[in-house]
């Protein structure tokens, strides 16, 4: 057959064929060579194989797609989200939920508590109401300071939940974003404008007493402390209550003024 006569796929494929013996060709001369070679040539071409490869894996990072970071939105939705899973309600047990719900708090999952703003209307049994319409009963264990904190039986079936880490007043920022979800289930974002022995003062509407607001990566910021919009109660108040040994008893909620 005359190779003018051959259609243009014929032809990419005759040149394949032909690449492709080439290069086998070639590979078994280069290792017949190599075997026969002295040894100084062996090594010369040992080291530039060597220098190739690092090269190559220098250069290969930089050629690397990165994952886009995540947006300042997808940020406030996860920690939101993360928030909801922690959220939970306060019954007196005696009535349940026959009756309106006394507060809102923040369940801690690694300390197995509920933790709220004090108020004087807290049951010291209570029916506690998490996401998903599970209610375990749970009693009024500490309270101080501000802070009140409700603990379960041992052997109590809990949800799970988002774990987080509560953060210090101390290393908080001016303008640092703040969110939180209200007791009416609105959500809402601010910033930290003040902290001073009052609290930690933000832009947040009133989110109701016992409220949780969180930072971007949901972990607990502070507490509403419902009695100035905006005003946190700290958890190094809770920290604090958690820690103690002994506890004493104080005025139902924090002093904002």
């Amino acid at each position: 057959m005359n190779i003018e006569e051959l259609s243009k796929s014929q032809l990419i494929l005759l040149t394949i064929l032909v690449n492709f013996v080439t290069s086998v060709a070639t590979g078994i001369l280069t290792v017949s060579l190599l075997d026969n070679a002295p040894a100084i040539v062996t090594q010369t071409v040992n080291r530039v194989v060597e220098r190739t490869i690092e090269t190559v894996a220098q250069a290969a990072p930089a050629a690397i797609i990165q994952a886009p970071a995540p947006s300042n939105q997808d940020l406030v939705t996860a920690a939101l989200g993360a928030d909801a899973t922690r959220m939970v309600v306060i019954y007196t047990l005696e009535t349940g939920t026959s009756t309106d719900a006394i507060s809102v708090g923040t369940y801690i999952p690694k300390s197995r508590v509920v933790v709220t703003a004090a108020q004087d209307a807290l049951p010291k049994e209570a029916l506690i109401g998490f996401p998903g319409e599970l209610y375990v009963s749970a009693s009024l264990a500490r309270k101080g300071d501000g802070v009140a904190v409700y603990g379960f039986a041992d052997g109590a079936s809990l949800p799970k939940a988002a774990a987080m880490t509560m953060v210090d007043s101390g290393s908080l920022k001016l303008g640092q974003t703040v969110l939180a979800i209200g007791a009416d289930g609105s959500a809402s974002t601010g910033i930290i404008a003040r902290v001073n022995e009052k609290g930690i003062q933000t832009t947040l509407p009133d989110i109701g007493a016992g409220s949780a607001a969180v930072d971007l990566s949901g972990n607990l910021i502070g507490l509403g402390a419902g009695v100035i919009p905006g005003l946190l109660i700290p958890t190094n108040k809770i920290t604090t209550l958690l820690t103690a040994t002994t506890t004493t008893e104080v005025s139902a909620a924090p002093k904002g003024s």
